[in-house]
């Protein structure tokens, strides 16, 4: 008869279901824990979550400390269509790995809170994690402005040759990365 039962390990209740696999932690022969496979699983999901933010944060400082300075010495309309190329293929990586970095953060909350119900705990998210998922969603909320208002305002100046407009628009961008990337720092 196939009927699931508890594990403790570690001060926690992990459910454990129905297939029989070695587990190594516990060194037995148990039921498919599902506490085995997800550990896995969350320890994949924080080194994507992990990799997102190094992708988004570096981006940023790559573009503010070390692109932003090279290219002053371009003329202004060379520097405009360069900063308009690069800007363009850096969010589009951007809101992949941001949408990526709150996706995993949501699931490994949610995880945390569901092991914590199972072992018939209260979750109480640490003050850190709310720190953190605040700041990420407000670091998201900046980079859709910075997207969809200043990157087209630097496009439509762009089409137009309008350089000093151009360059007006790649000011504000930085100084809008610049906020993002002292929340990203709080983060």
């Amino acid at each position: 008869m196939i009927r699931p039962f508890c594990v403790v390990s570690r001060a926690h209740v992990y459910f454990v279901t129905l297939f029989p696999v070695s587990c190594r932690e516990f060194g037995h022969t148990y039921w498919l824990d599902l506490f085995c496979e997800m550990k896995m699983l969350y320890a994949l999901l924080k080194a994507l979550h992990l990799l997102s933010v190094v992708i988004w944060i570096g981006g940023m400082v790559f573009a503010q400390f070390f692109l932003r300075p090279a290219v002053g010495m371009l003329e202004p309309a060379l520097r405009v269509r360069l900063m308009h190329a690069v800007l363009g293929r850096f969010f589009n990586a951007v809101w992949v790995v941001s949408l990526l970095t709150v996706a995993t953060g949501s699931w490994m909350i949610v995880n945390t809170a569901a092991h914590q119900a199972l072992s018939e705990v209260r979750f109480r998210m640490p003050l850190e994690w709310m720190i953190m998922s605040t700041l990420g969603f407000v670091m998201l909320l900046v980079f859709g402005f910075i997207y969809l208002v200043l990157y087209k305002r630097l496009g439509r100046a762009m089409q137009a040759a309008d350089w000093p407009k151009g360059a007006e628009a790649l000011a504000h961008i930085r100084s809008w990365v610049m906020v993002n990337l002292v929340l990203g720092g709080a983060a």
